[in-house]
């Protein structure tokens, strides 16, 4: 072996031996900084603000049994079901608009995994879509928030991530900013869906559901679109 090649193969080795070592080392706590293996350490997983297990299953509000809730048996959102991992209160109310409005951007995908915990071990869904913004929203901000949250749930799940069913093309006002009666109308027709969105079942993805009038909105156009389901999965649910 020339000694040219037999460097390189050392050098190739080494380089393999440093990789395997830092992808070893435990991470610290996003929280309090201990050390993880998991981005968030047991203790601060712990004290998240999670949902009880009792939602209902339209639009994952808390309900005594687990059954539909009044608002749903009375005018149900054109989504089929409501995935939720927590309360959008405490730590989540902190992390979530850093996440979205900070640029910690890579707080999401840590977060994602909580919400995997809470879907079916086995969804029966084609595809995931990640809730779009408008195009000038996303070049303001710089990443969709969704699809942070919707990259790692496709990977694991070993599902086809989507972004050419559904787009956003009216520019809304922040619905954070807006009453609860005026969420509605103003993401009324704000999302068209693409004719490929036909005969399939699709999981919505989201950060927060408030009064869910963004996640309907997008659903109904994906009805329209001919989908044959639509479930909506949020990492947090505001009571």
């Amino acid at each position: 072996m020339s000694n040219f090649k037999h460097e390189f193969l050392n050098k190739l080795q080494n380089c393999q031996r440093s990789i395997s070592r830092a992808l070893a080392l435990p991470a610290a706590c996003l929280l309090c900084g201990q050390l993880s293996r998991h981005g968030l350490c047991p203790a601060c997983h712990a004290d998240l603000p999670h949902l009880p297990h009792a939602l209902c299953p339209r639009c994952a509000l808390p309900t005594p049994d687990g059954g539909l809730c009044g608002a749903c048996l009375q005018a149900p959102p054109a989504f089929d079901a409501s995935f939720a991992a927590l309360r959008y209160a405490g730590i989540a109310e902190h992390l979530i608009p850093a996440a979205k409005f900070g640029g910690r951007w890579h707080v999401l995908p840590l977060l994602a995994q909580v919400l995997l915990h809470r879907l079916p071990v086995t969804p029966e869904v084609d595809a995931i879509v990640p809730l779009p913004l408008h195009p000038a929203r996303l070049r303001e901000r710089g990443y969709n928030q969704a699809t942070e949250i919707a990259t790692p749930l496709a990977r694991a799940f070993r599902l086809p991530l989507r972004h050419d069913l559904l787009q956003r093309h009216k520019n809304t006002e922040h619905q954070a900013r807006l009453t609860q009666a005026a969420r509605h109308g103003n993401v009324r027709g704000a999302f068209t869906a693409t004719p490929a969105a036909r005969g399939l079942r699709i999981a919505l993805v989201d950060d927060v559901m408030t009064s869910g009038a963004s996640l309907d909105a997008a659903a109904r156009a994906l009805k329209r679109a001919g989908a044959a389901h639509v479930e909506a999965w949020v990492l947090a649910r505001t009571l």
